[in-house]
């Protein structure tokens, strides 16, 4: 069991796989999950062309960006490890944002958050399709970029997939 210190209980006997719980029960569904991951990156863009709001002179904004990718579990219950798509993020998509000049990094378009949004979106679809087989039906579900607290753009994959 476990012993009461200043009210935090201390676990003296970790469980043990095959001795406390059997491997077949680290997975304890057949469903599909839906697994959150965000981050933040600040970028300048230029003025957006054929605008008249104060967004027409160079700026820079802090965005944040939030994946929801879906899957079933793993053996050990998991859909994809959380540091997985960090790494993904970090080496395959960032590194074209943060702390970049947007026009010069990114396909030409109107840096709008609605043309970026669908962007990552497609950089990450091709990442977690490069991995098809690590994981079990992973697919992006989501991804909403906010370029700013109260402001965001949104890529589904129901409306992704249609041409």
């Amino acid at each position: 069991m476990g012993k009461d210190f200043y009210g935090f209980r201390i676990v003296e006997d970790l469980q043990k796989v095959h001795q406390d719980i059997k491997k077949n029960e680290l997975k304890y569904h057949k469903k599909r999950v839906l697994v959150s991951k965000e981050f933040t990156f600040d970028a300048a863009h230029h003025h957006l062309h054929c605008y008249e709001g104060k967004c027409k002179n160079l700026h820079g904004h802090t965005y944040k960006v939030i994946f929801g990718i879906s899957g079933f579990v793993d053996e050990i219950g998991l859909v994809i490890d959380f540091g997985d798509i960090k790494e993904i993020w970090k080496r395959e998509i960032e590194i074209y944002l943060d702390h970049r000049y947007l026009n010069e990094t990114l396909p030409k378009m109107n840096t709008t958050a609605e043309n970026m949004v669908v962007w990552i979106y497609e950089k990450m679809r091709k990442s977690m399709n490069n991995r098809s087989e690590q994981y079990n039906d992973v697919r992006v579900e989501f991804v909403r970029l906010y370029e700013t607290p109260t402001s965001y753009a949104e890529a589904r994959r129901e409306w992704m997939e249609i041409e």
